[in-house]
């Protein structure tokens, strides 16, 4: 078993920085339409959410998760929202 770096400040900005990326790159693939981009966006934000609760030094990570998730989910529902296009609504 391998030792696990103590927690820092700086460890948790690196964890942050490499979600946003993870995050942006889902957002292009996305745009680009490519095949299951939408629920590896949503799944990576919630990721995102979780890992920011979960460590109280995130501060930073949590108030771009509250500015960028409704922006996420507007592309994803935009994305969605062709494939509806003809088909019959159940109510």
């Amino acid at each position: 078993m391998t030792a696990r770096k103590p927690t820092s400040p700086s460890n948790h900005q690196d964890h942050g920085n490499k979600l946003k990326d993870e995050v942006y790159r889902q957002m292009f693939r996305l745009e680009a339409n490519r095949r299951g981009a939408d629920l590896d966006l949503a799944t990576t934000l919630l990721r995102g959410w979780l890992d920011s609760y979960s460590n109280p030094e995130t501060a930073k990570l949590l108030e771009w998760l509250k500015k960028i998730s409704p922006l996420c989910l507007h592309m994803i529902e935009a994305k969605q929202q062709p494939s509806d296009v003809g088909r019959e609504r159940i109510h």
